[in-house]
């Protein structure tokens, strides 16, 4: 069983990828969740939620690797 928890703001900023400051000028950086988005194919939230599950998590992402090769 999977128990829900908040999430704090520094954790909510690791996981955007967020930081504070300003941007340069420059072609729009692509965002952490942006990149687990095309990698594993899965929504944030799905991502989200799996990732509370460590071991299925884990078995998840290790067929993502075999499949790449």
């Amino acid at each position: 069983m999977v128990s829900k928890r908040r999430i704090s703001g520094l954790e909510k900023e690791i996981m955007q990828g967020t930081l504070p400051g300003a941007r340069r000028r420059e072609r729009p950086r692509t965002a952490w969740m942006d990149n687990i988005k095309t990698w594993t194919g899965l929504s944030v939230e799905e991502s989200v939620r799996m990732t509370e599950d460590r071991d299925k998590w884990r078995k998840y992402v290790h067929g993502l690797a075999i499949e790449d090769g």
